[in-house]
């Protein structure tokens, strides 16, 4: 038997496996377990492959009995699944031993030569042992994973409960008491669903738990400043809309949440997603791409229909009052060439049913590149539509003049402006929503679709709430707590205009072919609570926490700017594009950090990220000092003042991290100064990379063709030993050195690596 012995990913025990993490947890398993059994196809084995086959079968047996020891104390904990998790175990226990003894003919191991008591007596016994083992230990980790579920629906409870206390308080001092409550709950929240967001293996449902996350996350803020100011004035209308609305869209994450990890049948895996045109395009070639294989699986007449519709979807960019004439007729040229392709296709086709054909004649070969060919058009013309659109709507609006105009009239208490901006921004959002189904037309990827869909809700709900605060602001001119209140909803929108301009790069990346996956395990482990770990465990205040939130997307941004800049470099294994790349990656990873996800589980995992950037950056301090060795003195002059500055940064984060801290507040404050810090090294870095790289280009044209070779041989030996000195301590700084993303998961290990 050459293949593993599950037959199938649920092992044949016919539970599905959802989650990274247990897919994980098993891959050791399946492995020595068909390690075993293919062993046993070979007919003569050498004492040597029969003495390790013994130590593999035995490995096996102590470690499910060390795995049985984890799932018997986790059910000892959860007494809903103690029978199901006690069998469960049982048969893992009772299918490790007789491994063991399928694998062992006694002690001392005897030899083949003499005849008796080999290894693998009974194969179907193997087999047999073989499944019963897979499917009761993925039974046991399904049901460990219903653990994290619950997990996740109590905290979800406990949140709605104190929300509706919340909802119906009267008091600052009532408020202030439970909105505390509120905070740390949101908190433990927001860790248990990063973590099950992360391990999901479905793109799309993780998709939509990162969209629900990102609205309770911003909506936490905005729920504190509505409630005080509904509660500083409560016979303001306009401020109880604001609060309603705020209310009921986290009433609505907080069931996305929990449809997502339960699967239920309202949720929205089982709402259909807008037709998009990517999708489209990719249905309709690769029904046109089959026809060289069969010609008679579909009928002539649907494929032209099938056409038409696509056709149809793209009057979302043609009927748009914001798409230039020009534009609008080349989509519509394409379309028609599209038309006329098809037609030839379709013509060629018929006749080559009508001759019986087999297979693709070659005037139906070139009708169908042809027409494959004429969509790749349309598709990037639509491609490019979609995207100058975002380009140029990002910024105008990133200038943020109708909030500027909207924060001053309501301080002066103007009615009549108030109502003017408001049609100015009412007008910007419907651009930015129909933007965003532009998007979705052409993201490329499902996930990517429901990220735009969420981005239009966002600018489709936030507007209107922004209007009802500047109106409360209006009637009250000279309330502070309705001055911030307009301030958080003004900040929410200038922070999902970011969200924006981050998703168009992602879409671009998918077109381009660039599209990095980073993946991420998380299991229960016995006697372990989620909370004693938790990366936001320097603060449960909502104002810190929406600080440190701008600081992570200001850090995910200027990493995305970096990693664009170094792809603009012709040389890319140069020094400078290899550690401003690891500078971009390590910045990301505290950006991630920040919203409770990825690699960086606690405070202390930050500080130390924290120090081996600030290495890294000193290290392309040293790289830029040997660039500037062949500038001129005004270049050089640029260059070095601003590696200075990164100098003072890594510093900065050095004694930083040196520093210890005790204490919630101490803590946050040593949190927000590394990535201050980091935000600052990559501010200069995004500088200077463009700077050098036209410089570096200049200087290079300039010795291919004008250059003394011998000028240019004396720098480069000049720079050598600098360059040497930032090699030999790059090699020394491997990056972050975090554990095994598995780590959290030991207890659950099935077996370790012999």
């Amino acid at each position: 038997m050459a293949s593993s012995p599950c037959g199938n990913t649920n092992f044949d025990s016919g539970l599905e496996i959802k989650t990274r993490s247990v897919e994980q947890t098993l891959i050791p398993l399946v492995s020595q377990i068909t390690t075993l059994i293919n062993h046993k196809d070979k007919p003569n084995k050498s004492e040597r492959t029969l003495a390790a086959i013994h130590r593999v079968g035995q490995a096996v047996s102590v470690a499910v009995g060390r795995f049985v020891a984890v799932g018997e104390a986790i059910a000892s904990e959860n007494q809903e699944l103690k029978d199901e998790m006690g069998q469960a175990c049982f048969e893992a226990r009772r299918a490790g031993d007789a491994i063991a003894q399928l694998t062992d003919a006694g002690s001392p191991l005897p030899s083949q030569s003499e005849g008796c008591g080999t290894v693998f007596n009974e194969r179907t016994g193997m087999v047999k042992a073989a499944r019963l083992l897979l499917s009761s230990v993925t039974k046991v980790l399904v049901l460990a994973d219903r653990i994290v579920i619950k997990q996740i629906i109590t905290s979800r409870n406990k949140v709605l409960v104190t929300l509706d206390h919340l909802e119906r308080v009267s008091t600052f001092q009532e408020f202030v008491q439970i909105f505390s409550q509120f905070g740390n709950e949101m908190v433990e929240f927001a860790h248990l669903t990063g973590d099950r967001q992360n391990d999901l293996k479905d793109e799309k449902k993780k998709a939509r738990m990162a969209a629900a996350r990102a609205v309770l996350e911003k909506c936490t803020m905005m729920l504190l400043t509505a409630s005080k100011t509904c509660l500083r004035h409560p016979d303001c209308e306009s401020a109880r809309i604001n609060k309603d609305a705020v209310f009921q869209r986290m009433r609505c994450a907080l069931e996305q949440v929990i449809e997502i990890v339960t699967e239920a049948r309202s949720c929205g895996e089982n709402k259909i997603l807008p037709a998009s045109i990517y999708n489209g395009i990719k249905d309709f070639k690769s029904n046109v791409e089959c026809l060289r294989e069969n010609l008679y699986t579909l009928s002539p007449q649907s494929m032209g229909g099938q056409l038409e519709a696509l056709v149809e979807r793209t009057e979302d960019f043609t009927d748009s009052a914001y798409t230039s004439h020009e534009q609008r007729q080349a989509i519509l040229g394409l379309c028609q060439l599209a038309r006329q392709d098809t037609q030839q296709l379709v013509h060629a086709w018929v006749e080559a049913q009508s001759v019986h054909a087999k297979e693709a004649t070659e005037g139906m070969e070139v009708a169908i590149l042809k027409t494959c060919q004429s969509l790749n058009d349309l598709r990037r013309e639509l491609h490019k539509v979609a995207v100058c659109r975002t380009t140029d709507l990002l910024k105008v609006h990133g200038e943020h003049l109708p909030l500027r105009a909207l924060k001053a009239a309501g301080a002066e208490g103007n009615l009549e402006a108030v109502a003017e901006y408001s049609r100015t921004l009412t007008e910007q959002k419907e651009q930015l929503v129909e933007t965003c189904r532009l998007l979705c037309h052409v993201s490329g990827t499902e996930p990517l679709e429901i990220t735009c869909i969420h981005a239009e809700e966002t600018f489709h709900v936030i507007g209107p709430q922004i209007i009802s605060a500047a109106q409360t602001l209006a009637l009250h001119p000279s309330s502070k707590i309705a001055k911030e209140n307009l301030e958080v909803f003004c900040e929410a929108w200038e922070s999902q205009l970011c969200d924006m301009a981050l998703l168009l790069r992602e879409i671009n990346d998918v077109f381009e072919g660039r599209r990095e996956k980073r993946s991420y395990l998380s299991l229960p482990r016995a006697g372990v609570s989620f909370s004693h770990s938790h990366p936001h465990e320097y603060s449960n205040h909502p104002m810190e926490q929406s600080s440190m939130a701008k600081l992570g997307l200001e850090l995910r941004l200027l990493s995305s700017d970096v990693d664009t800049e170094v792809e603009k470099w012709e040389e890319q294994e140069h020094d400078i594009v290899r550690q401003s790349q690891s500078l971009a990656s390590m910045a990301y990873n505290m950006y991630l950090f920040t919203r409770g996800e990825g690699l960086l589980k606690t405070t202390l995992d930050l500080f130390h990220q924290a120090e081996v950037l600030s290495e890294e950056g000193l290290q392309l301090c040293s790289s830029f000092r040997t660039f500037s060795t062949q500038l001129v003195d005004e270049e050089k002059s640029v260059v070095m003042t601003e590696m200075e500055k990164v100098v003072a940064f890594c510093q900065q984060l050095q004694m930083g991290g040196k520093t210890p801290v005790q204490g919630k507040t101490a803590t946050f404050q040593k949190v927000d100064s590394s990535i201050q810090a980091t935000r600052g090294i990559l501010t200069v870095v995004l500088y200077l990379l463009p700077f050098c790289n036209k410089l570096n280009k200049k200087y290079k044209s300039e010795r291919s063709s004008l250059g003394s070779p011998q000028d240019w041989r004396e720098r480069q030996d000049a720079s050598t030993p600098v360059k040497e000195e930032g090699a030999l301590h790059i090699k020394n700084s491997n990056g972050f050195g975090v554990k095994c993303l598995e780590q959290h998961i030991a207890g659950l290990n099935i077996l370790e690596s012999k």
